[in-house]
């Protein structure tokens, strides 16, 4: 029977001091980095937003509420809107304050603004993706 040696071998801890570090910088990024500085003026409260696909376009819907989602934003709802054929792209804020609404405006690239009060607890905002929807900063 071989005995195996008593230490480990400089090139596996190597690789494992990378790992750990790797992890470490990744856990920083996503703490204290960010892709845009700008992109969520006020990241103290949770945003929940409905998404609404009016453009016509399948999956539309889907890759808003992701890039909502990469952002920051709670996406609570995602489906088609009343008809498939609005032209613009606009934020609905649900609450009599703008402030939340305005942030998501903002991060999508400033779409127009529409108040529409709503009391319900799925949202606080909607997004109505209309045909438009190459305006919105949703491409990296």
């Amino acid at each position: 029977m071989a005995k195996r040696k008593s230490g480990g071998s400089p090139f596996w801890l190597a690789v494992l001091a990378l790992g750990v570090l790797g992890l470490a910088v990744s856990w920083a990024w996503t703490t204290f980095g960010g892709r845009d500085p700008g992109t969520r003026r006020s990241g103290h409260h949770v945003v929940r937003v409905q998404v609404l696909n009016g453009s016509g376009e399948p999956g539309v819907g889907t890759r808003v509420a992701a890039f909502l989602r990469e952002g920051g934003f709670q996406v609570t709802d995602v489906r088609n809107a009343d008809r498939n054929d609005y032209f613009a792209t606009f934020v609905v804020a649900r609450r009599g304050d703008l402030s939340l609404a305005e942030e998501v405006a903002h991060y999508l690239g400033g779409p127009p603004l529409v108040r529409q009060e709503w009391s319900s607890e799925l949202a606080v905002v909607s997004v109505l993706v209309g045909s438009d929807r190459s305006k919105l900063a949703i491409e990296p």
